[in-house]
Order: structure tokens, then sequence, then C-alpha cells
């Protein structure tokens, strides 16, 4: 599968209608569109600039030339409250820990699929929880792996992907995992042999076996919950951006539009997944 190495892109999602543009040099300083809409300061006029780590299906990935997904969709709710359109720059997933591209003015938000932490809390703001996740070791059906515990017992690989709470997880269980740079990555050393299980999210895993040839090769053999809570990303003290987003969220949980938009993307809805309590464990992936 291809790896999209550290590169920084800037690609259309749903609610535009261009395709995939490669950004060079893209910086703080490009920053000359700069607005507030409804109160909310926008680095760049007329779009809502979000940051995503591609790719993570089914939350965010290319399909068909443009980035699409659960959280592009829900982040699409957002943009259209405010009247603008949401625009993604693909970024190394490190960053989101640290809010770095928040800080330098070349995001408004970041939505990628992540755990809300008491970490990460100190150097971002997070919306509501927006999903509720849980962690599955997925094995290839030759291993002889019929559960986390049998990766460490038959000396067994496993991998996980990097700066992610599965490869957290996994550390505190005494496993040292071979570390990849993105889900598609992951996927892909456990087809060549170089891994053989994996812990990663599960949503990406039923994605994953949708695949018929997928679903042949490999097996779920634990799903782990680990408390885990996905939210939205503002810089700290984006205050009337967070609000923005969190309108949006409860709006679309109390309209179906939520509903809509998980079995479209996830599969069949729980209530459960649309609840959460936004001080949700910190010691998720």
């Amino acid at each position: 599968m291809k790896t999209l190495g550290r590169r920084t892109r800037l690609l259309a999602a749903t609610t535009a209608t261009a395709g995939l543009v490669l950004v060079a040099g893209c910086s703080a300083g490009d920053s000359g569109g700069k607005t507030t809409v409804k109160g909310v300061h926008l680095v760049k006029a007329g779009q809502l600039t979000t940051c995503t780590h591609l790719p993570y299906p089914p939350f965010q990935s290319e399909i068909d030339g443009k980035v699409q997904g659960f959280d592009v969709s829900l982040i699409d709710l957002v943009a259209k409250d405010l009247g603008v359109k949401q625009q993604i720059l693909d970024t190394p997933f490190e960053n989101f820990k640290t809010g770095a591209f928040l800080n330098s003015g070349q995001c408004d938000l970041a939505a990628a699929g992540m755990t809300i932490t008491a970490e990460r809390k100190k150097n971002v703001d997070f919306s509501d929880p927006y999903f509720e996740a849980t962690q599955a070791v997925l094995v290839d059906r030759k291993s002889g792996v019929g559960s986390l515990a049998d990766v460490k017992a038959k000396g067994r690989k496993l991998g996980a992907q990097a700066q992610t709470t599965g490869e957290d997880y996994a550390k505190t269980k005494g496993y040292d995992p071979v570390s990849f740079h993105s889900s598609d990555a992951v996927l892909n050393g456990l087809r060549t042999g170089q891994v053989q299980a994996v812990i990663i999210d599960y949503p990406v895993v039923q994605g994953w076996l949708k695949d018929k040839a997928n679903a042949d090769a490999f097996k779920v053999v634990d799903n782990l919950n680990t408390g885990e809570q996905y939210g939205f990303t503002v810089k700290k003290g984006n205050t009337a951006l967070l609000a923005a987003v969190d309108k949006a969220l409860k709006n679309a949980k109390a309209d179906g539009t939520y509903k809509k938009i998980y079995e479209q993307w996830i599969g069949p809805y729980a209530a459960s997944a649309a609840q959460g309590d936004s001080a949700a464990s910190p010691s998720a992936s």
C-alpha cells in the first residue's frame, strides 16, 4: 500500500470541487486572507482548514480523488454552519499531540480519529467527544495467534501505528511493537509478514475486513475496551471555534444527521456511540 511519508499536502474535502492540490512550503506567513466569520477567526478566508493524517479509513481517506470519511462529514457540518468550505491539510500525526499546525496558523482545527487524553489536553483544546472507540487485535489466520497474550507466548511480532494509543497500549502491556507510519502501512506490514498481529482502532479493522481478501486472510482475536473517546481539536483558547464545533455535533446528534453519517461510514448505529463524557479516560490511544 502507498505510504504518504512526511509531506504536507492540501486536499479538497467532499464539499469542495477542486481535486488534489500539492502544497510546497505552506507556512503561517501565507495568511493574507485571514477573516472572521460569525465570530470565528479562520486562518484563510472562505474556508475551514482542517489538519488530518491520511489515510485513516473510515475516518478520513482519499476516495475517487477526494478526502472523505466520518470525520470529514462531521467537520463539513461545522463548515456549512459557518458558510464556508472545508479544506484538508495532510500532516504528520505527531503534530496533533503538540498542536503545532494549530499554533503556527496553518490549520483552524484538527480531525484525525484522535483520542482525548489528559496529556494531549495540555497542548490543545478538545471538542465534546464524538465517537466511542475500542482497540482490536487483528492477526494472520495462519499465525496460530488466538489472543493478544498469544502474540508474546508464541513469539510472534506485533505491529501498531506510530504515535497512537494502540501503540501506547501495547507498550503498557510489555510489548515492543513494530511501528508503522500510517494505517495503510500497518495493514501492509501484516500482509507482507513483517508482523503477524496488529493492534489498531476497531473501526479501522472493520473497514479493512469489508474487503473479502482481507477477511479471508485475517481475523479479529481480541477487542479491547480501553475507554477511548475521539475529539476534534483547536488551538488552546480558541473558544469561538470550539463552540461552533460542539454546536454542530450537538445538533447533528439531535436531528439524526449524526446517525446517518455514522451508518454511512462506520456501520450499524448504537446510541452509545454518540454519547460520552468530555473527561475521557487519560490512558487511551
